[in-house]
Protein backbone atom coordinates (compact mmCIF):
# COMPACT_ATOMS: atom_id res chain seq x y z
CA UNK A 1 0.00 0.00 0.00
CA UNK A 2 0.91 3.38 -0.90
CA UNK A 3 2.54 6.16 1.30
CA UNK A 4 -0.04 8.42 -0.12
CA UNK A 5 -3.22 6.17 0.68
CA UNK A 6 -2.15 7.47 5.04
CA UNK A 7 -2.67 10.74 5.12
CA UNK A 8 -1.19 10.74 8.78
CA UNK A 9 2.07 8.99 8.15
CA UNK A 10 2.79 10.92 5.05
CA UNK A 11 2.50 14.77 6.86
CA UNK A 12 4.62 12.85 9.88
CA UNK A 13 7.43 11.94 7.09
CA UNK A 14 7.31 15.55 5.86
CA UNK A 15 7.42 17.21 9.32
CA UNK A 16 10.95 14.76 10.09
CA UNK A 17 12.51 15.51 6.24
CA UNK A 18 11.83 19.16 7.64
CA UNK A 19 13.40 18.79 10.51
CA UNK A 20 16.21 17.07 9.10
CA UNK A 21 16.56 19.40 6.28
CA UNK A 22 16.92 22.20 9.27
CA UNK A 23 19.31 20.77 10.93
CA UNK A 24 21.55 20.62 8.04
CA UNK A 25 21.17 24.40 6.89
CA UNK A 26 21.41 25.42 10.47
CA UNK A 27 24.99 23.34 10.38
CA UNK A 28 26.15 24.55 7.04
CA UNK A 29 25.13 27.70 8.38
CA UNK A 30 27.54 27.96 11.21
CA UNK A 31 30.34 26.48 9.19
CA UNK A 32 30.15 28.81 6.62
CA UNK A 33 30.09 31.83 9.42
CA UNK A 34 32.18 30.44 12.09
CA UNK A 35 32.63 33.48 14.26
CA UNK A 36 29.10 34.55 14.13
CA UNK A 37 28.23 32.50 17.46
CA UNK A 38 31.14 34.06 19.11
CA UNK A 39 30.15 37.41 18.43
CA UNK A 40 26.53 36.64 19.22
CA UNK A 41 27.83 35.57 22.33
CA UNK A 42 29.90 38.25 23.18
CA UNK A 43 27.48 40.89 22.62
CA UNK A 44 25.34 39.26 24.82
CA UNK A 45 27.86 39.45 27.69
CA UNK A 46 28.07 43.00 26.96
CA UNK A 47 24.36 43.54 27.12
CA UNK A 48 24.58 41.85 30.53
CA UNK A 49 27.78 43.76 32.19
CA UNK A 50 26.67 47.18 30.94
CA UNK A 51 22.88 46.58 32.27
CA UNK A 52 24.51 45.50 35.26
CA UNK A 53 26.22 49.02 35.84
CA UNK A 54 22.76 50.70 34.41
CA UNK A 55 20.62 48.79 36.62
CA UNK A 56 23.57 49.60 39.64
CA UNK A 57 23.01 53.41 39.03
CA UNK A 58 19.16 52.62 39.23
CA UNK A 59 18.75 52.66 35.21
CA UNK A 60 15.61 50.78 34.35
CA UNK A 61 15.92 49.29 30.07
CA UNK A 62 12.41 50.60 28.96
CA UNK A 63 14.42 52.40 26.13
CA UNK A 64 15.69 49.08 24.87
CA UNK A 65 14.76 47.44 21.71
CA UNK A 66 16.63 46.65 18.80
CA UNK A 67 20.53 46.02 19.17
CA UNK A 68 23.32 46.51 16.13
CA UNK A 69 26.69 45.08 16.84
CA UNK A 70 29.48 46.68 14.76
CA UNK A 71 33.24 46.38 15.00
CA UNK A 72 35.74 49.17 14.71
CA UNK A 73 36.18 50.86 11.50
CA UNK A 74 34.07 47.45 10.01
CA UNK A 75 29.81 47.33 9.00
CA UNK A 76 27.79 46.34 11.10
CA UNK A 77 26.88 43.01 11.76
CA UNK A 78 22.83 42.82 12.92
CA UNK A 79 21.92 40.49 15.03
CA UNK A 80 18.03 40.06 17.01
CA UNK A 81 18.49 39.26 21.01
CA UNK A 82 14.91 39.36 22.45
CA UNK A 83 16.29 38.25 25.84
CA UNK A 84 18.46 40.65 26.66
CA UNK A 85 18.11 44.47 26.54
CA UNK A 86 20.40 47.82 26.62
CA UNK A 87 19.78 51.22 26.47
CA UNK A 88 22.11 51.76 22.93
CA UNK A 89 21.73 50.04 20.14
CA UNK A 90 25.81 51.04 18.76
CA UNK A 91 28.57 49.47 20.07
CA UNK A 92 32.17 49.34 18.54
CA UNK A 93 33.79 46.40 19.59
CA UNK A 94 37.16 44.47 18.80
CA UNK A 95 36.30 41.39 17.03
CA UNK A 96 36.25 38.20 19.61
CA UNK A 97 38.34 36.23 17.56
CA UNK A 98 41.32 36.54 15.41
CA UNK A 99 42.01 40.45 14.41
CA UNK A 100 44.06 41.77 11.68
CA UNK A 101 47.24 43.39 12.64
CA UNK A 102 48.04 45.99 15.27
CA UNK A 103 45.03 47.78 13.97
CA UNK A 104 42.43 45.17 15.35
CA UNK A 105 43.75 45.94 19.10
CA UNK A 106 42.37 49.70 18.43
CA UNK A 107 39.06 50.98 19.85
CA UNK A 108 36.25 48.86 22.31
CA UNK A 109 38.59 50.37 25.18
CA UNK A 110 37.07 49.51 28.69
CA UNK A 111 34.98 51.97 30.75
CA UNK A 112 36.17 51.84 34.22
CA UNK A 113 34.59 53.00 37.47
CA UNK A 114 36.66 54.60 39.75
CA UNK A 115 35.63 53.72 43.01
CA UNK A 116 37.52 55.96 45.11
CA UNK A 117 36.11 59.11 43.01
CA UNK A 118 32.63 57.56 43.10
CA UNK A 119 32.78 57.35 47.07
CA UNK A 120 34.32 60.71 47.85
CA UNK A 121 31.41 62.68 45.15
CA UNK A 122 28.32 60.66 45.11
CA UNK A 123 28.81 60.22 41.75
CA UNK A 124 29.83 57.73 39.40
CA UNK A 125 32.87 58.75 37.96
CA UNK A 126 33.89 56.54 35.04
CA UNK A 127 37.09 56.54 32.80
CA UNK A 128 37.61 55.78 29.57
CA UNK A 129 41.14 53.27 29.42
CA UNK A 130 42.62 54.96 26.36
CA UNK A 131 45.54 53.57 27.09
CA UNK A 132 44.79 50.00 26.87
CA UNK A 133 44.40 50.74 22.95
CA UNK A 134 47.14 48.27 20.76
CA UNK A 135 48.84 50.15 18.90
CA UNK A 136 50.83 53.43 20.64
CA UNK A 137 48.62 52.86 24.03
CA UNK A 138 46.76 55.80 24.04
CA UNK A 139 43.44 57.43 22.39
CA UNK A 140 46.21 58.74 19.65
CA UNK A 141 45.91 55.78 18.46
CA UNK A 142 42.15 55.81 17.04
CA UNK A 143 44.12 59.64 15.43
CA UNK A 144 46.80 58.14 14.00
CA UNK A 145 44.60 55.13 12.44
CA UNK A 146 41.92 57.30 10.82
CA UNK A 147 44.81 59.73 9.26
CA UNK A 148 46.60 57.07 7.63
CA UNK A 149 43.61 55.22 6.42
CA UNK A 150 42.01 58.64 5.04
CA UNK A 151 45.57 59.50 3.29
CA UNK A 152 45.83 56.25 1.72
CA UNK A 153 42.71 56.59 0.18
CA UNK A 154 43.58 59.89 -0.79
CA UNK A 155 46.40 58.89 -2.57
CA UNK A 156 48.39 60.88 -0.09
CA UNK A 157 50.28 57.59 1.12
CA UNK A 158 50.88 54.53 -0.88
CA UNK A 159 52.56 51.45 0.94
CA UNK A 160 55.67 50.27 -0.29
CA UNK A 161 56.44 53.33 -2.10
CA UNK A 162 58.86 54.34 0.64
CA UNK A 163 56.37 56.87 2.17
CA UNK A 164 57.50 58.47 5.18
CA UNK A 165 54.89 59.60 7.70
CA UNK A 166 55.89 63.40 9.48
CA UNK A 167 54.18 65.00 12.74
CA UNK A 168 54.83 67.56 15.29
CA UNK A 169 53.92 66.28 18.44
CA UNK A 170 54.87 66.26 22.12
CA UNK A 171 54.86 62.39 22.53
CA UNK A 172 51.70 60.14 21.84
CA UNK A 173 50.26 60.58 18.83
CA UNK A 174 53.88 60.41 17.38
CA UNK A 175 54.25 56.71 19.45
CA UNK A 176 50.77 55.66 17.66
CA UNK A 177 51.82 56.62 14.29
CA UNK A 178 55.67 55.57 14.44
CA UNK A 179 53.64 52.05 15.71
CA UNK A 180 51.14 52.06 12.65
CA UNK A 181 53.87 53.22 10.60
CA UNK A 182 55.44 50.09 10.74
CA UNK A 183 52.78 47.84 10.42
CA UNK A 184 51.32 49.36 7.06
CA UNK A 185 54.50 49.72 5.36
CA UNK A 186 55.67 53.31 5.73
CA UNK A 187 58.85 55.36 7.62
CA UNK A 188 58.03 57.71 10.61
CA UNK A 189 59.86 61.31 11.03
CA UNK A 190 58.91 62.81 14.76
CA UNK A 191 59.35 66.21 14.87
CA UNK A 192 59.17 67.40 19.24
CA UNK A 193 59.92 69.74 21.46
CA UNK A 194 62.56 69.02 23.92
CA UNK A 195 60.91 70.16 27.01
CA UNK A 196 59.32 66.57 26.73
CA UNK A 197 60.01 63.25 28.81
CA UNK A 198 62.66 61.28 27.54
CA UNK A 199 60.51 58.17 27.84
CA UNK A 200 58.79 59.13 24.54
CA UNK A 201 61.65 60.05 22.63
CA UNK A 202 63.22 56.66 23.67
CA UNK A 203 60.15 54.59 22.78
CA UNK A 204 59.90 56.22 19.14
CA UNK A 205 63.35 55.39 18.86
CA UNK A 206 62.37 51.78 19.57
CA UNK A 207 59.89 52.03 17.60
CA UNK A 208 62.14 52.75 14.44
CA UNK A 209 60.92 56.59 14.21
CA UNK A 210 63.77 59.46 13.31
CA UNK A 211 63.24 61.59 16.09
CA UNK A 212 64.20 65.15 16.08
CA UNK A 213 64.03 67.16 19.15
CA UNK A 214 64.38 70.73 19.01
CA UNK A 215 64.00 73.88 21.06
CA UNK A 216 60.40 75.19 22.32
CA UNK A 217 59.56 77.81 20.15
CA UNK A 218 56.33 79.96 19.52
CA UNK A 219 54.11 78.52 16.92
CA UNK A 220 54.80 81.82 14.96
CA UNK A 221 58.42 80.49 14.06
CA UNK A 222 59.21 77.93 11.63
CA UNK A 223 61.56 76.62 13.91
CA UNK A 224 57.85 75.57 16.09
CA UNK A 225 57.91 71.48 16.17
CA UNK A 226 55.00 71.44 14.12
CA UNK A 227 56.01 73.97 11.21
CA UNK A 228 59.39 72.08 11.04
CA UNK A 229 57.42 68.87 10.98
CA UNK A 230 55.53 70.42 7.53
CA UNK A 231 58.82 71.50 6.31
CA UNK A 232 60.44 68.17 6.60
CA UNK A 233 57.51 66.82 4.59
CA UNK A 234 57.36 69.40 1.75
CA UNK A 235 61.33 68.86 1.41
CA UNK A 236 61.35 65.00 1.23
CA UNK A 237 58.35 65.26 -1.58
CA UNK A 238 60.40 68.10 -3.28
CA UNK A 239 64.13 66.42 -3.21
CA UNK A 240 62.24 63.44 -5.51
CA UNK A 241 65.36 61.50 -5.27
CA UNK A 242 62.85 58.46 -5.53
CA UNK A 243 58.71 57.72 -5.87
CA UNK A 244 58.66 58.28 -2.13
CA UNK A 245 56.58 60.81 -0.82
CA UNK A 246 56.77 63.02 2.49
CA UNK A 247 53.53 63.14 4.09
CA UNK A 248 52.30 65.96 6.93
CA UNK A 249 49.93 63.80 9.19
CA UNK A 250 48.73 67.73 10.61
CA UNK A 251 46.73 66.34 13.72
CA UNK A 252 46.46 69.49 14.83
CA UNK A 253 44.46 70.93 12.35
CA UNK A 254 43.33 67.42 10.01
CA UNK A 255 40.31 66.86 10.94
CA UNK A 256 40.22 63.02 10.70
CA UNK A 257 41.53 63.55 14.47
CA UNK A 258 38.25 64.80 15.63
CA UNK A 259 36.21 62.98 13.15
CA UNK A 260 37.96 59.51 14.40
CA UNK A 261 36.56 60.40 18.20
CA UNK A 262 33.00 61.11 16.71
CA UNK A 263 33.21 57.99 14.86
CA UNK A 264 33.96 55.80 17.45
CA UNK A 265 35.03 56.87 21.27
CA UNK A 266 31.23 58.90 21.82
CA UNK A 267 29.30 55.99 20.51
CA UNK A 268 31.40 53.87 22.82
CA UNK A 269 30.74 55.49 25.54
CA UNK A 270 26.95 55.71 25.27
CA UNK A 271 26.99 52.07 24.63
CA UNK A 272 28.80 51.68 27.82
CA UNK A 273 26.90 53.54 30.09
CA UNK A 274 23.57 52.19 29.11
CA UNK A 275 22.65 56.02 28.17
CA UNK A 276 23.10 56.93 31.36
CA UNK A 277 25.72 60.13 31.88
CA UNK A 278 25.39 63.16 32.61
CA UNK A 279 28.75 65.30 31.82
CA UNK A 280 31.90 63.84 29.62
CA UNK A 281 35.10 65.50 30.88
CA UNK A 282 38.59 65.80 29.07
CA UNK A 283 41.69 68.35 28.28
CA UNK A 284 42.23 69.86 24.62
CA UNK A 285 45.90 69.49 23.24
CA UNK A 286 44.75 69.47 19.33
CA UNK A 287 41.53 69.66 20.76
CA UNK A 288 40.37 65.97 18.85
CA UNK A 289 39.18 63.84 21.64
CA UNK A 290 36.39 66.16 23.42
CA UNK A 291 35.48 68.33 19.84
CA UNK A 292 34.83 64.38 18.47
CA UNK A 293 32.95 63.23 21.70
CA UNK A 294 30.79 66.58 22.03
CA UNK A 295 29.94 66.40 18.44
CA UNK A 296 28.60 63.06 18.63
CA UNK A 297 27.19 63.38 22.30
CA UNK A 298 25.01 66.65 21.37
CA UNK A 299 23.93 64.97 18.26
CA UNK A 300 20.36 63.65 17.46
CA UNK A 301 21.18 59.79 16.96
CA UNK A 302 23.13 59.93 20.93
CA UNK A 303 20.12 62.11 22.11
CA UNK A 304 17.50 58.90 21.18
CA UNK A 305 19.96 57.19 23.37
CA UNK A 306 20.46 59.21 26.49
CA UNK A 307 18.15 58.93 29.18
CA UNK A 308 15.34 60.99 29.52
CA UNK A 309 16.90 62.68 25.97
CA UNK A 310 19.10 65.20 28.17
CA UNK A 311 22.02 67.21 27.03
CA UNK A 312 25.28 66.03 28.14
CA UNK A 313 27.77 68.38 29.68
CA UNK A 314 30.79 68.88 28.03
CA UNK A 315 33.53 70.32 30.40
CA UNK A 316 36.96 71.30 29.20
CA UNK A 317 39.73 70.33 31.65
CA UNK A 318 42.45 72.47 31.75
CA UNK A 319 45.92 72.89 33.27
CA UNK A 320 47.82 75.48 34.33
CA UNK A 321 49.19 78.14 31.52
CA UNK A 322 46.92 77.23 29.12
CA UNK A 323 44.42 79.89 27.29
CA UNK A 324 41.45 77.39 26.56
CA UNK A 325 40.04 78.21 30.14
CA UNK A 326 39.68 81.80 29.64
CA UNK A 327 38.52 80.89 26.33
CA UNK A 328 35.41 78.61 26.77
CA UNK A 329 34.73 80.74 30.52
CA UNK A 330 34.91 84.71 29.17
CA UNK A 331 35.69 84.33 25.40
CA UNK A 332 38.96 85.69 25.58
CA UNK A 333 42.46 83.48 24.71
CA UNK A 334 44.58 84.46 27.27
CA UNK A 335 46.43 82.81 30.29
CA UNK A 336 47.78 84.58 33.62
CA UNK A 337 51.43 83.88 31.90
CA UNK A 338 51.02 86.62 29.55
CA UNK A 339 50.51 89.30 32.00
CA UNK A 340 52.99 92.14 31.12
CA UNK A 341 56.56 91.44 32.62
CA UNK A 342 55.86 87.61 33.43
CA UNK A 343 56.01 86.03 30.13
CA UNK A 344 57.51 83.43 29.37
CA UNK A 345 59.61 81.24 26.89
CA UNK A 346 56.79 79.02 26.78
CA UNK A 347 53.41 79.88 27.90
CA UNK A 348 51.67 76.85 28.80
CA UNK A 349 54.15 76.70 31.73
CA UNK A 350 53.25 73.11 33.34
CA UNK A 351 54.56 69.79 34.51
CA UNK A 352 51.34 68.46 31.89
CA UNK A 353 51.76 66.75 28.64
CA UNK A 354 49.78 66.38 26.24
CA UNK A 355 47.00 68.64 27.01
CA UNK A 356 46.86 72.69 27.25
CA UNK A 357 47.30 75.39 24.37
CA UNK A 358 47.22 78.95 23.56
CA UNK A 359 45.53 78.66 20.58
CA UNK A 360 42.84 77.49 18.73
CA UNK A 361 43.10 74.98 16.52
CA UNK A 362 40.41 73.48 13.47
CA UNK A 363 39.87 70.12 15.99
CA UNK A 364 38.82 71.94 18.84
CA UNK A 365 37.09 74.53 16.81
CA UNK A 366 34.84 72.09 15.26
CA UNK A 367 33.58 71.18 18.67
CA UNK A 368 33.99 74.50 20.61
CA UNK A 369 30.75 75.70 20.76
CA UNK A 370 29.69 72.35 22.56
CA UNK A 371 31.81 72.96 25.26
CA UNK A 372 29.70 74.33 27.94
CA UNK A 373 32.59 74.87 30.84
CA UNK A 374 35.72 74.51 32.23
CA UNK A 375 38.36 73.92 34.76
CA UNK A 376 41.21 74.58 35.64
CA UNK A 377 43.48 72.59 36.87
CA UNK A 378 47.18 73.45 38.85
CA UNK A 379 50.25 71.31 38.81
CA UNK A 380 49.97 70.51 42.37
CA UNK A 381 46.47 69.04 41.92
CA UNK A 382 47.82 67.16 38.65
CA UNK A 383 50.27 65.57 41.24
CA UNK A 384 48.13 64.89 44.33
CA UNK A 385 45.68 63.79 41.80
CA UNK A 386 47.79 60.91 40.04
CA UNK A 387 49.06 59.91 43.68
CA UNK A 388 45.48 58.99 44.84
CA UNK A 389 44.91 56.72 42.05
CA UNK A 390 47.79 55.06 42.88
CA UNK A 391 46.78 54.94 46.51
CA UNK A 392 43.47 54.24 46.48
CA UNK A 393 42.51 52.66 42.88
CA UNK A 394 45.82 50.91 41.87
CA UNK A 395 45.91 52.96 38.84
CA UNK A 396 48.98 54.24 37.26
CA UNK A 397 48.44 57.21 35.20
CA UNK A 398 50.57 60.12 33.45
CA UNK A 399 49.67 63.86 33.99
CA UNK A 400 47.06 64.28 31.51
CA UNK A 401 45.21 61.73 33.06
CA UNK A 402 45.48 63.47 36.39
CA UNK A 403 44.19 66.79 35.21
CA UNK A 404 40.60 64.99 33.65
CA UNK A 405 39.99 63.59 36.94
CA UNK A 406 40.47 66.59 38.81
CA UNK A 407 38.13 68.12 36.57
CA UNK A 408 36.06 65.31 36.94
CA UNK A 409 35.36 66.10 40.94
CA UNK A 410 34.96 68.99 40.31
CA UNK A 411 32.24 68.84 37.75
CA UNK A 412 30.47 66.16 39.00
CA UNK A 413 29.83 68.06 42.38
CA UNK A 414 28.18 70.80 40.58
CA UNK A 415 25.72 67.71 39.42
CA UNK A 416 22.73 66.03 41.86
CA UNK A 417 24.08 63.36 43.58
CA UNK A 418 23.86 60.44 41.73
CA UNK A 419 25.32 61.56 38.41
CA UNK A 420 27.52 60.36 36.09
CA UNK A 421 30.89 61.47 34.80
CA UNK A 422 32.90 60.33 32.06
CA UNK A 423 36.23 61.28 31.67
CA UNK A 424 39.45 59.72 29.72
CA UNK A 425 42.72 57.99 31.18
CA UNK A 426 44.94 58.84 28.68
CA UNK A 427 48.35 56.87 28.68
CA UNK A 428 50.20 55.01 31.52
CA UNK A 429 52.62 56.62 34.34
CA UNK A 430 55.51 55.12 32.63
CA UNK A 431 55.82 57.81 29.97
CA UNK A 432 55.78 60.20 33.13
CA UNK A 433 58.79 58.76 35.10
CA UNK A 434 61.34 61.63 34.78
CA UNK A 435 58.78 64.62 34.21
CA UNK A 436 55.66 63.88 36.48
CA UNK A 437 56.23 61.41 39.10
CA UNK A 438 59.81 63.02 39.37
CA UNK A 439 58.36 65.73 40.83
CA UNK A 440 56.00 63.70 42.63
CA UNK A 441 58.82 62.44 44.05
CA UNK A 442 60.53 66.04 44.88
CA UNK A 443 57.06 67.06 46.33
CA UNK A 444 57.56 63.98 48.91
CA UNK A 445 53.80 62.65 48.19
CA UNK A 446 55.40 59.18 47.99
CA UNK A 447 56.51 59.43 51.51
CA UNK A 448 53.41 60.67 52.97
CA UNK A 449 50.24 59.05 54.88
CA UNK A 450 47.81 57.88 52.70
CA UNK A 451 45.21 60.40 52.03
CA UNK A 452 42.01 60.05 52.98
CA UNK A 453 39.54 63.30 52.18
CA UNK A 454 39.92 63.84 48.69
CA UNK A 455 38.69 67.96 48.76
CA UNK A 456 41.15 68.87 51.47
CA UNK A 457 43.53 67.43 49.28
CA UNK A 458 43.14 69.37 46.30
CA UNK A 459 42.02 72.70 47.98
CA UNK A 460 38.54 71.80 46.50
CA UNK A 461 35.53 73.44 48.08
CA UNK A 462 32.73 70.85 48.96
CA UNK A 463 29.38 71.95 48.19
CA UNK A 464 27.29 72.11 50.94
Amino acid sequence: MSLSDHPRAYGTAAVAIAFAAGVLVTLGFKDLYPDLESRYQQKRSWARRYRRLSTSRGSTTENAARRRSSFFWGGPVSLEDHEETTAQDALYLRSPGIVSGIEGCIGGTPLVEIHSLSLATGRTILAKAEFLNGAGNSPKDRVALRMIEAAEADGLLVPGRGDTIYEGTVGSTGISIAALARAKGYRAHICMPDDQSHEKSDLLHHLGAAVERVPVAPIASSEHFVNLARRRAAEHTASKTDDSRGFFADQFENPANYQAHQATTGPEIVAQTGGRIDAFVAGAGTGGTIAGVARYLKSKEARAQITGGRAVRIVLADPQGSGLYNKIRHGVMYSATEKEGTRRRQQVDSIVEGVGINRVTENFEAGRDLVDDAVKVTDIQACKMARWLVEHDGIFVGSSSAVNCVAAVVAAMKLPEGSCVVTILCDSGTRHLSKLWKKIGEMGLEDEEKPDDLFTLLAIEKPR
